[in-house]
């Protein structure tokens, strides 16, 4: 598998933010997740497929010789995305690379990662980057992870090619199908982050290093749960911008300074609350106590003993009754008629506009404007 820096490319938005976050995480285990190995196995077959001119759909039910994973059609439709990008966006008779290692340690301290496809046609790099993930839109404006690689790849191609922009291309296919986002930098604002970048990865490394709690460098932080840093800032919002935690103030008396500052903080103490809690309930699954805590069966609903075997009793029961019925959903519908076919799906879908959700006022979403004859 690959091997990571200590001061990688994908938690550059945490330690550029945070450099007292490097020392705070030593020693502590990376914790392996489902969705985490997903996104490895979606980048293992997208590889596959650019280097040998395949779709993603051709390694349907093969096994990754990496990972030893095997491909779905589901994953199969959304990593073919990404590989149209590639093959349909790029110049023709350009360079290009895929999932090659870039080493920026001019910049970074033992400073590496793998960018998923590097291509350079005349002047221009582009650093484009598959994001697997569907629960959060990642942006390729400012995107510290891009512009780390980018500047990897231009001091190994300086001299060979006469880098005059990077363009920084995100592709998100679960999250934004058949839209891909792109930033243009010049050559001269990257070197110039890259300076920036380099004075905050030596701060990194002094015994004084800043604490900075905030929502996008705590998200994936594995010290959060014990970081007083962290724990002093939730304490602020809460202690001091409210009375007392067993009676706060109604929310209708808040002032929208109050209000504000609350809703600014939500997600980062959620996150701080859910991570303080992970590791309680991992003490106590080890057979370690935890005053005042236990562990106890969580709710669960009833469900058939042996489904395949009961299926026939049950259905001399209740008849037809014992089975229900229900319309496909328009996704299900184009896999099962094809790619070739689904535009006459396309004639009766829609999709309604989602129920209006509170954002901060420099998300790049318009602002949706109800009035009463909404209702």
């Amino acid at each position: 598998m690959t091997a990571h820096a200590k001061l990688s490319a994908s938690g550059s938005h945490r330690w550029l933010a945070c450099p007292a976050s490097v020392e705070a995480e030593r020693g502590i285990a990376d914790k392996s997740s489902p969705h985490a190995f997903e996104g490895t196995v979606a980048h293992e077959l997208a590889e596959v497929a650019l280097k040998t001119g395949t779709d993603a759909d051709e390694w349907v039910g093969n096994v990754m010789p990496e990972t030893h994973a095997e491909i779905t059609q589901e994953m199969a439709d959304h990593v073919q995305e990404y590989v149209n990008y590639i093959r349909y966006h790029i110049p023709p008779n350009a360079y290009a690379a895929y999932e090659v290692r870039v080493d920026f340690s001019d910049w970074v301290p033992e400073g590496f990662g793998t960018c998923d496809a590097l291509v350079i046609s005349g002047s221009t790099m582009h650093v484009i980057d598959l994001k697997y993930g569907q629960g959060i839109q990642v942006s390729p404006v400012d995107n510290s992870q891009g512009m780390l690689y980018a500047l990897g790849a231009y001091a190994q191609c300086a001299g060979i090619a006469d880098i005059k922009k990077i363009i920084i291309t995100i592709v998100q296919p679960r999250c934004n199908p058949n839209i891909f986002e792109d930033w243009e930098i010049s050559i001269e604002q990257l070197l110039e982050w890259g300076e920036f970048a380099k004075s905050r990865a030596l701060m990194c490394g002094l015994p004084d290093a800043e604490f900075n709690p905030g929502e996008k460098q705590c998200q994936w932080c594995k010290a959060k749960a014990t970081c007083t840093a962290l724990a002093a800032f939730t304490s602020d919002v809460i202690m001091n911008q409210f009375d007392e935690v067993e009676e706060l103030t109604p929310v209708n008396r808040l002032t929208d300074e109050q209000l504000g500052k609350a809703l600014s903080a939500k997600k980062l103490i959620v996150s701080w609350l859910d991570a303080v809690e992970d590791v309680v309930v991992e003490r106590l699954d080890s057979g370690v106590p935890f005053d005042g805590y236990k562990l106890v069966a969580g709710k669960s609903n009833r469900q058939w003993s042996n489904e395949a075997k009961v299926e026939d009793s049950i259905f001399e029961l209740l008849g037809e009754q014992a089975f229900t019925k229900k319309l496909v959903s328009p996704t299900q519908a184009e896999k099962i008629v094809g790619k070739k076919r689904a535009n006459e799906i396309a004639q009766f879908v829609v999709k309604p506009m989602g129920r209006p959700t509170l954002a901060r006022s420099d998300d790049p979403r318009p602002a949706v404007n109800i009035t009463t004859d909404d209702f």
